[in-house]
């Protein structure tokens, strides 16, 4: 009982201060040690914001951590009002936490169809996925040192996101060599990381498979719609408010957006 009541005020400590944009640099309590703490103490968040979800992020548990944590990668909640479609080429306002933690990532962003109960693998959960598109996760959070303490410390705080930009779609997805497709990312206009998608484990489909079964394991809803932000391809970059964020894919395609602080 005492452990619920510790993951309770941890939770409303990181509900209040996203609430209110008000940034702190010390973890709010005892340090979760577990992923299932991480996801209890979000499971507890999520109930308390009470904003829809329209997607999960999906992310790498660093390669130094994952025997520790019996885990490869970590999800969190993204909520409907962040985010942001800008397949038309715009370029949105996206906000981050000043005085917190901010950073970006080149992801691809998959959304999912009806999904069903029986469990998928990286074969089969292609038939499940009706779009692809290019994209940015804005990952940032009123705790500045959430990197610094651990997978379960991201998963505690809705996995470290601030949102996600939807891009255009990769046309005929299905058909192409995803992995090889050249993914680059720019700040003001600097590239400041290019790489492919062969390093993310076993790709976007494998994000994907892993997030499903981690929903299903929290007895979390699969409704048809939901995007998946399939991790970092270019690695985590940060950021600052009035910087402009440019995701590059392949030849043509890309996804841009302006940092603004709250």
């Amino acid at each position: 009982m005492q452990e619920n009541l510790g993951h309770q005020s941890i939770a409303e400590a990181f509900v209040d201060a996203r609430k209110t944009a008000s940034a702190f640099h010390s973890y709010p309590g005892e340090i979760p040690q577990s992923m299932d703490e991480g996801y209890a103490i979000q499971d507890i968040a999520i109930a308390l914001d009470g904003r829809q979800i329209g997607g999960w992020k999906v992310g790498r548990v660093p390669p130094d951590r994952v025997e520790k944590f019996a885990a490869e990668r970590l999800s969190g909640p993204i909520f409907v009002d962040e985010i942001t479609d800008a397949a038309n080429g715009d370029v949105p306002e996206m906000p981050i936490y000043g005085d917190g933690f901010a950073a970006a990532e080149a992801e691809v962003l998959l959304r999912l169809g009806s999904v069903p109960q029986e469990e998928c693998d990286i074969d089969t959960v292609t038939r499940y996925i009706d779009d692809v598109r290019v994209g940015i996760e804005i990952a940032s959070s009123p705790f500045s040192q959430i990197n610094g303490y651990g997978p379960a410390v991201t998963v505690s705080d809705f996995g470290n996101n601030k949102g996600i930009v939807l891009g255009p779609s990769i046309a005929e997805w299905r058909d192409a060599d995803l992995l090889t497709m050249p993914v680059s990312l720019q700040i003001d206009g600097e590239t400041v990381g290019s790489n492919n998608m062969a390093d993310m484990l076993d790709g976007p489909f494998g994000s994907v498979v892993f997030l499903l079964n981690l929903l299903r394991k929290r007895n979390r809803a699969i409704t048809p719609g939901i995007w998946v932000s399939a991790g970092a391809i270019t690695g985590v970059h940060d950021v600052e408010s009035g910087q402009t964020v440019k995701a590059g894919f392949g030849d043509n395609l890309e996804a841009s957006c302006k940092l603004v602080a709250i």
